[in-house]
């Protein structure tokens, strides 16, 4: 069965070592925003909101509306950090296994209770929450976030763990109507996603293959068994 696709960072290279470099600020703020302008521009593109995605159980709906949930939380453990959520959630030190089905079950209670929205309602809650953040992110860049396994995660760290999450759901919605979403800046994910949420390694490999592969994503989802029209992004996008 096929791992359902996860959105976190890890502080451990393939072969377990440490990554000490941190990425460039200024790269990753710009690779976020890029995220953020991708699902808006691909968001704009999608013509059925009920079309399967390559997140397992997930329609374009859902999809649409995970981004609305996540935007609002990142947004929410920015103000509450270091004590958010999600650095209690963390600083209990549990297995990887542990940390990702609980982040699952989060994932499904928000979208339950989400209103009954269309998708393009959805994109436009994202887009506020999600520009919110980034505009609070240079001034709080070097605060902690988190902590896990005794070692400390910025505001920064952070901040590249959520460009890597926006890229990643891009990717998810192109292919589900049938095109293709590529970060500009690929090698700065990867370095984001070792200061990131350190809970998963990633593999080795082209970066952005890299980082799809170990979100759980197949690179060449959809199956031929079930083909998606070709489509081209429109001038000027």
């Amino acid at each position: 069965m096929r791992r359902s696709p996860v959105c976190v960072g890890s502080a451990l290279t393939a072969g377990g070592s440490l990554e000490r470099t941190p990425p460039d600020r200024h790269r990753v703020l710009e690779s976020y925003r890029d995220g953020v302008q991708a699902i808006r521009a691909l968001a704009d593109q999608v013509t059925d909101w009920q079309v399967q995605t390559p997140c397992a159980d997930w329609l374009a709906v859902d999809l649409a509306g995970h981004l609305r949930c996540v935007a609002e939380n990142y947004l929410e453990y920015l103000q509450d950090a270091p004590d958010s959520r999600l650095a209690k959630l963390f600083a209990h030190e549990a297995p990887s296994a542990v940390l990702i089905r609980r982040q699952a079950r989060q994932n499904a209670a928000e979208l339950a209770v989400l209103p009954a929205e269309p998708g393009p309602d959805r994109i436009r809650s994202f887009g506020v929450s999600a520009g919110a953040y980034v505009d609070l992110i240079p001034d709080a860049w070097d605060r902690t976030h988190l902590v896990h396994r005794g070692t400390k995660y910025t505001v920064g760290d952070h901040a590249g763990a959520a460009a890597v999450e926006w890229h990643l759901h891009a990717w998810d919605l192109a292919r589900a109507i049938g095109i293709e979403h590529r970060p500009a800046d690929p090698e700065v994910l990867v370095a984001a996603w070792h200061w990131g949420v350190p809970h998963l390694p990633l593999a080795v490999g082209e970066p952005w293959s890299a980082v799809l592969r170990s979100s759980g994503r197949s690179p060449d989802w959809p199956e031929v068994s079930r083909p998606v029209r070709a489509r081209r992004w429109p001038a000027g996008v």
